[in-house]
């Protein structure tokens, strides 16, 4: 008998456990749990009779609704889970917004933009002006500027996130196309012509994927360098991204024919938040070059920043290879030279080595009214330097005459790598930058560290060892840079002049300054002249100007193999000029 109570009291708890569970299940179903939101086009119309559909990646029917007269949906009585939430309309692209997350008792706002097919191919945003750099130090996170804004509102009700991407400026497709020629001064290089392109297209409002490069070359002969990424954002914020970039360096059929240089790069970065306190990014970059034999090495870098407060940054970089400017001034400078590409490569007794660095900063940066200051600690270690050289080389070398060379030339931009050691520093720097108005932001940086310069005056490229010629030594450098934007004619222009101590100086004091006060060596300008648009002309015109060491200062003599006269230095004069198109 007591066997029988048991039984039937435990099936009962059981049937009650069960209805319990199937009453909240429902309960959090039947709740006021919602998607809502308004579908808009891009000039900002709100869209009638728009279908909106609810989804998740297992469900075989989606949830659907229609837009009101102004545009608003609401979808209801959801279970907590990640949805998708898909806009269709006639005339119109569909619109997907993913890892939409709910929960419990949530009300989630989703905000939709509806474009046409003929809106996607319409011109580009206007370029972030050059003046303004409000993210130089990074001010926001990265993670949080890179994806749609998120926004909490807090109410009587639960916690609301609000996820909108409306800027009438947000294109489905972006491309850009630039024709460029360069040149340098007499006894440093020919002249080159190139086509640089770029194009971005948007991928399920989370991802996107981009291509471009440069193609061309002096007198028919091609090099140039060719890139391909992909890069999501996730709503934890994080946003990896995959690139492949391909380079090649070719050389004229009566010098080194069978010696042209390639180079492959798969790059893989990702980047995340902690807390919205803490910022870390990470990657790494593996290199495979092929010249006269293979060569391979992988390039760690990563960092973390960490807001210390509202204007105050504190951050740690580590990194194995050297910036350029290029990202300053836009993608229509991609590499000219063997000075911009990368990997860095020359020879050692006609063998191929690529340059091996390592570099590590603590930086404590601050933003102060229209002042931001930084002051910053790093050390660096460089192997299998690449020193740039410039002159005449063409038929100066054949593919013999490299074995047992340390030089390695590019016959397109008359420049030249030149093997120049090992050497590591120690050193700071000190940044102070004033936002004056609007349209003028000024720049002062100090760097002190060490150098490779020139032992004595006369240098021979038959010497039995680089530390013949070459020596370390710790020098000052004083950047002044001022950047701005002429109102009427919306004309953007880049000054700066950088100053070493070391009168024979080979290399940048503190190479690795990514912060506002990066600069190239010497004199240097940089203008983007936008050009009144016509029905004749598509898109977005613009002219560019681009002047490296306009003085041809820092040239050291060096004596080549066949007696001429070459120079090694840390940055080549040349001049590029083109025009650019946007669409």
């Amino acid at each position: 008998m007591a066997k029988k109570i048991r039984r039937r009291f435990v099936l009962l708890a059981t049937t009650v456990l069960a209805i319990s569970g199937l009453y909240g299940v429902a309960s959090a179903a039947t709740d006021d749990t919602r998607i809502s939101g308004q579908v808009r086009d891009s000039s900002g119309k709100p869209q009638m009779g728009a279908v909106i559909e609810v989804f998740t990646a297992a469900a075989s029917q989606p949830l659907r609704a229609f837009t009101d007269g102004k545009g608003f949906y609401a979808i209801k009585g959801l279970s907590p889970g990640t949805y998708y939430v898909k806009a269709t309309a006639d005339s119109f692209l569909p619109s997907l917004r993913e890892n939409v997350s709910v929960k419990a008792g949530a009300q989630v706002l989703v905000n939709l933009t509806l474009n046409t097919l003929v809106e996607a191919f319409q011109l580009l945003p206007a370029r972030k002006r050059a003046d303004q750099p409000e993210d130089e130090w990074r001010w926001t996170l990265r993670s949080a500027a890179n994806r749609p804004i998120l926004r909490v509102l807090e109410e009587d009700g639960p916690l609301v996130v609000v996820s909108k991407s409306e800027n009438e400026n947000d294109r489905t497709l972006k491309a850009r196309v630039a024709f460029i020629a360069s040149g340098t001064g007499e006894g440093a290089g020919s002249n080159d012509m190139k086509t640089q392109f770029a194009m971005e297209q948007s991928l399920f409002s989370n991802g996107t994927m981009s291509f471009g490069g440069n193609l061309g070359g002096s007198a028919g002969f091609g090099s140039g360098a060719v890139r391909a990424s992909y890069r999501h954002q996730f709503a934890n914020g994080s946003n990896p991204e995959v690139a492949i970039t391909l380079r090649r360096f070719a050389t004229r059929d009566t010098a080194l024919h069978h010696a042209a240089l390639n180079a492959l790069a798969v790059t893989m970065a990702d980047g995340t938040t902690l807390g919205n306190f803490l910022e870390l990014n990470y990657g790494g970059e593996m290199q495979s070059l092929q010249f006269r034999g293979k060569q391979s090495a992988l390039r760690p870098f990563g960092g973390a920043t960490a807001h210390l407060g509202k204007n105050t940054l504190l951050e740690y970089r580590y990194t194995t290879i050297l910036p350029t400017m290029r990202a300053v001034k836009g993608f229509d400078t991609t590499p000219n030279d063997l000075t911009e590409a990368v990997p860095r490569v020359s020879l050692m007794n006609g063998l191929p080595q690529l340059e091996k660095a390592r570099h590590q900063e603590l930086a404590l940066s601050r933003r102060l009214g229209n002042n931001n200051l930084q002051v910053a600690f790093f050390d660096d270690r460089i192997r299998r330097t690449a020193l740039t050289g410039v002159g005449n080389v063409t038929g100066m070398f054949d593919d013999e005459s490299l074995d047992g060379s340390d030089v390695l030339p590019d016959i397109h931009s008359g420049v030249f790598s030149f093997h120049g050691g090992d050497y590591s520093t120690m050193g700071g720097r000190v940044v102070a930058q004033r936002r004056f108005s609007d349209f003028l932001t000024g720049t002062v940086d100090y760097s002190y560290g060490s150098v490779l310069a020139a032992r004595g005056e006369n240098l021979a490229m038959d010497s039995s060892s680089s530390n013949d010629i070459f020596r370390s030594q710790y020098s000052h450098a004083v950047t002044g840079k001022m950047a701005g934007v002429i109102p009427k004619t919306h004309t953007r222009w880049l000054a700066s002049y950088q100053w070493t101590g070391a009168k024979r100086a080979l290399t940048k004091v503190d190479a690795f300054n990514a912060s506002a006060g990066q600069s190239d060596p010497y004199m240097n300008f940089f203008i983007r002249q936008p050009i009144p648009g016509t029905s004749f002309l598509p898109g977005k015109m613009e002219m560019l100007i681009d002047v490296r060491n306009l003085l041809a200062q820092g040239y050291i003599p060096m004596i080549g193999q066949d007696g001429r006269t070459l120079y090694l230095v840390q940055s080549p004069r040349s001049i590029r000029t083109g025009v650019a198109f946007s669409f």
